[in-house]
This record gives C-alpha cells, structure tokens and sequence, in this order.
C-alpha cells in the first residue's frame, strides 16, 4: 500500500490523525477514508479529488482548503471551520455539518443529498447547481447565499 508522511504523520486509509498540523499541504488524490482527523489543522491544504469518506474531521480546521471533487460521503465535519473552502463538485452526499461554519464556501455543484446541515453557517455561500436533496437545513443561516447566477 502507498503511504506518504507528512510533517511526521502517515497519510493513510484509517489513520489517526487528530490534531494534526497539515497547514497548506498538498494531499491531492489522496486515500484518507475513515481517517481521524479531528481537530486536524489543515488550513489552506489542497485535498482536490482526494477520498475522505466515513473520515472524522469535527472541529477541523478547513478554512480556504481545497477540496474540489473529493469524495466526503457521511463525513463527520461537526463544528468543521470551512469558510472560504472550496468544495466545488465534491460529494458530501449523507455528511454531517452540523455546526460547521461554511460562509463564503464555493459549493458550486456540490452534492448535499441527504447532508445535515443543522445550525451550520452558510452565510454568503456559493450553492449553485449544488443538490441538496433531503438535507437537513433546521436552523442553517443562508443569508445571501448564491442560488442564481
């Protein structure tokens, strides 16, 4: 199996990786499903296409990451920071966002379906052609969320 290390941490399938320091690494196409990454600090990492299904990732710090097409389905990003994230094309499809602050987000073509997004912050989001089929949105705040172009 190929693993990489970064900053001391094996990235890999169901790794634990809890309160890790991955500030602006690239982890493009990268296999992290069902990893541990709670709490993780990965601000400004390049995650495009890379699989994080079933991960843990609540309270991450992910604001301005990339993770443009990559695989969240059911996803743990409870009390997730994703402002300014790009999630663009991604498949977040049954994942849980409650609490999670995603204002400014580009969910542009995003797949929500099923997706709990209780209490979550999407104020100023990019949610255009995004699917939110089924998504629990009690309580969420979309003031001046993008629906239109």
């Amino acid at each position: 199996m190929w693993v990489v290390e970064v900053n001391g941490y094996e990235i890999k399938p169901n790794a634990n990786l809890a309160e890790a320091d991955l500030t602006d690494t690239y982890l493009s196409l990268v296999n992290l499903s069902g990893a541990n990454l709670s709490g993780a600090n990965l601000r400004g990492a390049d995650l495009t296409a890379a699989n994080l299904s079933g991960a843990s990732l609540s309270e991450g710090h992910l604001s301005g990451a990339n993770f443009t097409g990559a695989k969240l389905t059911n996803a743990n990003l409870t009390g997730a920071e994703l402002s300014k994230a790009t999630l663009y094309s991604a498949n977040l499809s049954g994942a849980n966002l409650t609490n999670a602050n995603l204002s400014g987000a580009n969910l542009f073509y995003t797949n929500l379906t099923g997706a709990n997004l209780t209490n979550a912050n999407l104020t100023g989001a990019d949610l255009r052609n995004a699917n939110l089929t089924d998504a629990n949105l009690t309580g969420t705040n979309l003031t001046d969320v993008i629906t239109a172009n």
